[in-house]
């Protein structure tokens, strides 16, 4: 099994830059970007999908309405691997899967290819008045929910009637108004209130309004009958999840590991992974044993197509879930830096920071680190947790936690959170801003953040906007609505933007040491934490002849790297 390239890594949608691929491609042959990424994490709207910004994947094609086979030869010839994503947990509602399931019904052959929720529990707990199953309450408290309420969508079938389907993550359903006609064709005796039924439903559609709130005094009786209309008229979308324990779903893995790699896929994210193993009486996150024998099942896939596996573990740091899926053998994905490098920056002290790089220097965890990313600012993961009766810290105390995300808030930032099974939030999860503004728009320290990770172990992972000292997007993120939180840290550039980043200083300095750690042997080498005072860091990296030399002073925010080239040394000073 080959390693992963130790150079930089780009990380964007396909339209992030200009309308489509190409013109990302276009902005990597520039000079500029000469030597600067060795890999490219293109999100998943590479593929077609149609919610969440391509987390709802319809099937694992490429979507030529932004991305085209050209495209990825070019990206070949600039020597860029390439990491996608496979949304292990779920498919969208317009996956051929689920089509056949919608058209066919139990007749569907993949009638088990998701879960029902309500065959899921089954004697497992009671029916309540929408014919839901509500699971016993010492089942449903160990859920680990997403989103507020029970993680279900129902569906519409064949034979009229309403089926509800596991649903961990998004779901967007659009009420369309009903007609007079189609009271009176379902319920004829309604006939001669039909109008007046019809607006009240009405009016609570085009209020946007929760169908809990319609009044049918006078026809309470039908109730059901026209609450069944208007879910059939309905229009929607989510993310169905999968049932691991059918073999078509493997199946559909091995097909989608071999068509992932003939793109040209090298390494491979495995999204929402930890949600795959569902049983009864067990957390339906990373439950145990379940979830690694998931994870070796599709590691032995990945090994016949020659792909790395790195899986998304969002988790409380004192879970340390992090370690154990290390020593399986797996790259991680560092969700800890992000919180880190604020906390470190505003509070000019590198404690937690260095705790954190000498773990990863000590037990050799070999990890993908960011600052920011497409999604938001993890503070949840850097928390403690107390396991089988022992607490353990966190990387970082509460009150230090809440001081970050505090920060973040009052500079514009968002806030997405978890909720019990009552729908009743439990906890934040995390904060969505840019990196530049969560850290004030203060150059000087987006370019130190810069530094420090590049001279971290791990492969560093940019996010594009990043790059270009982007700003909170409120205009996107308001129109998102309720779930729009995330495009604030997703405006799209355009070439003309590139051009003119490409002017500024703070531009220029990323792609100069960017370019330095994607080059430099010495990276390739060990590293040492030099003893420095605690509101400074000096990191060196050394291999054979080849050296880097970070030196940093956290309170003036300035930083000099001292380096090897063909044996001339040379210095950068900021």
């Amino acid at each position: 099994m080959k390693s992963l390239s130790n150079g930089v890594m780009l990380n964007a949608y396909p339209d992030s830059i200009g309308h489509k691929l190409s013109d990302t491609i276009k902005m990597l042959q520039k000079p500029e970007f000469k030597d600067v990424f060795s890999l490219f994490y293109v999100l998943p709207t590479f593929f077609n999908s149609d919610l969440d910004r391509g987390f709802s994947i319809i099937d694992y094609n490429i979507n030529k309405e932004l991305v085209s086979k050209d495209d990825l030869k070019a990206l070949k010839e600039l020597n860029i691997d390439l990491k996608f994503d496979i949304v292990l947990n779920h498919l969208s509602v317009a996956s051929p899967q689920f089509k056949d399931l919608l058209k066919n019904g139990e007749n569907s052959k993949f009638k088990d290819f998701f879960i029902n929720w309500n065959e899921f529990w089954k004697g497992n707990g009671e029916v309540n008045d929408d014919d839901i199953i509500i699971p016993k309450a010492a089942f449903l408290n160990k859920l680990f929910m997403r989103k507020s309420g029970l993680p279900i969508l129902k569906v519409p079938f064949p034979d009229g009637t309403e089926k509800p389907y596991w649903n961990t993550f998004y779901q967007d359903i659009k009420y369309n108004k009903i007609t007079i006609k189609d009271i009176i064709e379902i319920i004829p005796q309604l006939s001669e209130k039909a109008e007046l039924v019809c607006h009240k439903i009405n009016s609570v559609i085009d209020k946007n309004k929760n169908l809990s709130s319609i009044d049918f005094e006078g026809f309470h009786e039908y109730k059901k009958d026209l609450l069944a209309l208007v879910n059939r008229k309905a229009t929607y979308l989510g993310q169905m999840d999968v049932n691991a324990k059918s073999e078509l779903v493997w199946e559909f893995y091995e097909e989608t590991l071999a068509k992932v790699k003939s793109f040209g896929c090298s390494i491979l994210r495995l999204d929402a992974f930890a949600y795959l193993h569902k049983e009864i009486g067990q957390t339906n996150f990373f439950n145990k044993p379940g979830t690694w024998n998931y994870l070796e099942r599709i590691n032995k896939i990945a090994q016949k197509n020659d792909l790395i596996l790195l899986p998304e573990i969002h988790a409380e740091y004192g879970l340390k879930l992090h370690d154990e899926v290390a020593k399986e053998g797996y790259q991680i994905y560092d969700f800890f830096l992000p919180g880190l490098m604020i906390h470190t920056l505003e509070k000019a002290s590198n404690k937690a920071l260095l705790t954190w790089v000498n773990e990863i220097v000590e037990k050799n965890y070999k990890t993908v680190n960011m600052l920011g990313c497409h999604d938001g600012i993890p503070v949840l993961d850097l928390k403690g947790k107390e396991v089988n009766g022992i607490y353990n810290k966190g990387l970082l105390e509460d009150n230090e936690i809440e001081s970050i995300m505090n920060t973040i808030m009052e500079r514009g930032g968002r806030v997405k959170n978890l909720y019990d099974p009552s729908g009743k939030k439990i906890s934040y999860y995390q904060v969505n801003a840019t990196f530049f503004s969560a850290l004030g728009e203060d150059e000087k320290k987006l370019l130190l953040a810069r530094a420090i990770q590049l001279f971290i172990p791990g492969i560093p992972q940019v996010w594009y906007l990043d790059l270009f000292a982007g700003k909170n997007n409120y205009k996107a993120a308001d129109k998102g609505g309720s779930g729009g939180h995330k495009e604030i840290n997703r405006t799209t550039l355009s070439l003309q933007d590139i051009e003119q980043g490409l002017q500024t200083e703070i531009v220029k300095n990323q792609l100069k040491i960017i370019r330095l750690r994607n080059t430099s042997k010495a990276f390739l080498g060990t590293i040492e934490i030099n003893n420095s005072k605690v509101n400074e860091l000096d990191i060196t990296w050394t291999n054979n002849k080849e050296f880097a030399h970070l030196r940093a002073n956290l309170n003036t925010l300035s930083f000099k790297i001292n380096y090897s080239d063909n044996n001339i040394i040379k210095k950068m000073n900021f």
